[in-house]
Formats: structure tokens, sequence, C-alpha cells
């Protein structure tokens, strides 16, 4: 059924009078607060409507009304999204610009000022490597016993690995391994990589060059376990603690319940993952999958790298948050931090693969 555009207003105030003053509110208080020019008679009946509607409930019986599931999830997608202009968006590009370092430290620290900025707990999904496909594999010579492997993805996202090795490799094989490896594996995603698709290209490559093949057993071993580390999800979060100071949370069994879930940072990361096809997105209470945190919001936006999407950036509170503000910082946390990655990082990548390059 379609709103009224009297009954959204009334929505609205009630929403916005629930968000920040955390009380039920009645028919008198919204025509008093509200200047919507209607009687509270009016308002009351219209009320009636949107309880029955599944917009509002009615705690008690002599309690004023707040906001359910739904009534949150209208006033986020038509009564927010529509705003264009974003006024954190210069404050976050200032305080970003500061920030810039290596990729996996900038991302934490994006997390940190968007918990400072909302005084909610907020999350960083960093990096993640699985899912794009090898463009360039170079070995570079830093000891006897240690390499440097550069890994370079077709989406320009650059990974530095430190190699221990057994057996002393020389500058030149190592050139010619770098460019055997990238050839065989170039265009492969890393997820696909397993001891049966190295067991393959080993043999083709002792077919061409057969002195490497002690190198090359210790190499593709080293690669193959590195690989593994990136199967797994790294999850930073910032204000931890924060959702404490709400009182949604003041029962000590319920707090305790919450913390230790968003402890789990594999459960964390598979709400982040699943696909939602949409750069911004905004889960709300009942919407979550997990039952610790269905008295919460979480609100997320991707970042990326050359178009594809290589981690998320967000944050978690009660369902009763600022949403108006709370969309806004994350929307401009998302757009600086899209912008600076696409200035820095590509050219950094590109810079990392062409030097490369030139020495193989």
């Amino acid at each position: 059924m379609e709103l009224s555009d009297r009954k959204i207003k009334i929505l609205k105030a009630i929403v916005s009078s629930y968000i920040h003053e955390g009380e039920a509110i009645g028919s008198r208080t919204i025509s008093k607060k509200y200047d919507l020019g209607i009687s509270s008679a009016t308002v009351r009946n219209e009320m009636s409507d949107l309880e029955e509607l599944g917009f509002l409930i009615q705690p008690h019986t002599s309690a004023g009304r707040v906001p359910t599931d739904k009534a949150y999830r209208l006033y986020v997608d038509k009564l927010i999204r529509k705003s264009s202009r974003n006024k954190y968006n210069e404050q976050i590009k200032k305080i970003l610009q500061e920030e810039i370092d290596e990729m996996e430290k900038f991302i934490r620290n994006s997390a940190r000022i968007l918990s400072q900025l909302t005084k909610y707990t907020a999350f960083a999904m960093t990096p993640q490597l699985k899912e794009s496909k090898l463009k360039r594999i170079q070995l570079v010579p830093i000891t006897e016993n240690k390499l440097l492997m550069v890994l370079v993805t077709e989406n320009n996202l650059v990974k530095n690995v430190i190699l221990n090795i057994k057996v002393p490799v020389p500058a030149d094989q190592l050139n010619q391994i770098s460019n055997l490896l990238t050839e065989k594996l170039g265009g492969i995603q890393l997820k696909s990589l397993d001891k049966t698709l190295y067991s393959q290209i080993l043999r083709e490559i002792y077919s061409i060059r057969e002195n490497f093949d002690e190198k090359m057993d210790e190499i593709f071993m080293l690669l193959l376990n590195t690989m593994k580390q990136y199967e797994k999800v790294d999850l930073y979060y910032d204000g931890l603690t924060n959702i404490l100071n709400y009182p949604e949370y003041n029962n000590t069994e319920k707090a305790r319940e919450l913390l230790l879930f968003m402890e789990d940072r594999q459960a964390m990361a598979s709400i982040l993952m699943d696909e939602t096809g949409k750069d911004l997105n905004v889960s709300i209470g009942n919407e979550n999958k997990y039952d610790e945190i269905k008295q919460c919001s979480v609100v997320s936006a991707t970042y990326k790298l050359n178009g594809v999407t290589i981690g998320k950036i967000g944050l978690i509170g009660p369902t009763r948050m600022d949403y108006k503000n709370v969309i806004s910082m994350v929307k401009a946390l998302s757009l600086n931090v899209n912008r600076l990655i696409d200035k820095n990082y590509i050219d950094i990548a590109r810079s990392d693969t062409d030097e490369q390059e030139e020495k193989g």
C-alpha cells in the first residue's frame, strides 16, 4: 500500500523524534512539536492506521508509539537517500588527506575516523585478493635465503610477500622463474590455485627448464602457502564498545552477547560479503540474519580499485541510529576513500608493474 504524503510526514516526525529522544511519542506531542498543519485527533487517527500497517507499535497500553524496522526501512529508502548535497564531504576529505600510507593501514584509519565521527562501532574489511586474477608474479632477491615476491592482480592491486628459501637462486634464474610463473598463472583467480593446478604447471615448467626442479618445488610450495593466507577475511573494528553507550544495551547479558558476536570476525564478514549489488547497503533490525544483531542496523559501503570491489567499510549501531547523518558520513567516507585509492594506489600499482617488467 502506498502511503499518503500526510502519513509519510507523520511517520518521518515519529522516527526523527524517537531517534533523538529514545522515547515513545503520542499524537499530542507530534502535533505540538512538529508543524504539520493538522489537529492531534487527525494525527492520532493516522498513527492508528500506521500501527495497523506495521509501521508503529505501542510498547505499553498508556504509552505512545515507537517505529518498527519497517518504518526505519521506509525512512531510509524514501526520506534519506534522496538528499544530494553531503555536508560531511569536505570534512572527511580533509581528514583523509593526512592518512594516506600503506593501503591496509589507510583502510583501518578510515574505520577509526568513522567511529570517531559517528560514535558507533565502525569496521573495515581489508582488500580481498582471492577473487582477483593474477597479472604478474615477480621474484626479487633480498639475501641468499630471502626473496621478495611481488603479486600484481589484473585490477592492479599489488601485494608484496617475503619468502624464506633454503636453496639460493641466482638473480637471472629468478627472472626466468618469474616470467614462467607469470606465463602459466596469468589470468587465473587466486582462489583457483591449488595443489592439482600447481602440479600440472610444475610438469610443464620442468619440461622446459629441468634445472629448476628443486628450486621450483620450494618456491611453488611457498607460493601455495601464501595464497592460503588470502582465503581468510581480515576485519578491523574501531570503537568496539561505543554501542554500549546507548540505552538499548544497558542490559549486561544483551551487551555481552553482542560484543561476543562482533568479535567473531568470520560471522561479521559473512554479513558484509553477502552480495547486494549496491555500493551502499543498510541492513535494519530483523533484516539481519543473526539473532545477536536483530536489534542493530549495519550500514556499509564498498571501496574499489579500477572499478572492482576489494573491500567494505561501515558501522553497526542500534536500529534507533541517526540514519540521516550516518548514511551521509558513510557515503562521504566511501567517496573519498575511493577517490584517494584511485589517485594513489593505481599509480603505485602501475609503476611497480612497469618497474618489475623492465627488470624481467
